[in-house]
């Protein structure tokens, strides 16, 4: 199904006479918009999806390759990302691998080709939330859309996470240490985050590099040892004796925070 077709059809379902929806809900009565990246490189599919997520109440920004639209994703926050798997330049699963390890909580639907299962499965391992086969209608994405997020907004809380005097927004990307701010650069941010996300869990440098950093060989896996002394001093009341970033010798690394 083409964008524009989507379109159409949702100006001769939703539009005729019809009250401005109001949906984003939750947003919208936190005085913003509900903000969706779109992830595509059809301009015809973006044009279609933009008009009718606008029509219903959201913001929309989008991207047109997969670098650009884990770039965004990063910069940006969305509320959610609708994602293709088949992109220039980066991979829509791979985008989708990178977001779910810096942005645990950011919710990712997956736009997948008919007849492409693997896609559908390879996703879901690697985090989406759900997924949409193509061709579809725009009802369908809208609801699966609202679905999401109302499922999200139920877990918010689970977005802040607390240890000693440490507080880590993941939405936010911010981290609080007794009140005040601590500045982390991306990866350390991100090699918090995949630590929160997998606690009391042994993860060899190796498996830091690959899911972390984004690959497999890297030359150097003292890049590892080196932020983790960056993440003690900034987050450990006596980073010489470490309480939640604790090495396990000959294994690589453990937090239990």
């Amino acid at each position: 199904m083409k964008a524009n077709e989507q379109t159409n059809s949702t100006n001769g379902n939703g539009r005729s006479g019809a009250p401005a929806p109001a949906n984003g809900e939750a947003a919208e009565r936190a005085g913003k918009k509900t903000r969706i990246l779109i992830v595509e490189d059809e301009p015809a599919m973006v044009a279609g999806l933009r008009d009718n997520f606008e029509y219903e109440g959201y913001e929309v920004i989008s991207a047109a390759d997969g670098a650009e639209g884990l770039e965004r994703a990063l910069e940006d926050n969305p509320d959610l990302v609708v994602l293709d798997v088949m992109m220039p330049r980066m991979s829509g699963l791979d985008v989708c691998k990178q977001l779910k390890i810096q942005r645990p909580s950011m919710p990712i639907i997956m736009l997948t080709a008919r007849g492409q299962e693997i896609d559908k499965v390879v996703g879901l391992e690697l985090g989406a939330d759900d997924y949409v086969t193509k061709p579809f209608s725009i009802r369908e994405l809208m609801a699966r859309v609202k679905a999401v997020l109302r499922r999200v907004s139920s877990q918010m809380p689970a977005d802040v996470y607390r240890f000693s005097d440490v507080e880590v927004n993941v939405r936010r990307n911010e981290v609080l240490r007794s009140g005040s701010r601590v500045e982390l650069s991306a990866k350390e941010f991100a090699l918090l985050a995949y630590f929160i996300s997998h606690p009391a869990e042994t993860l060899s440098r190796d498996r830091l590099l690959d899911d972390v950093w984004g690959y497999d060989n890297y030359p150097n896996t003292r890049t590892v040892d080196t932020h983790i002394v960056h993440l003690r001093q900034k987050l450990e009341p006596n980073p010489e004796e470490p309480r939640f970033i604790l090495t396990v010798h000959g294994s690589g690394y453990k937090f239990v925070g």
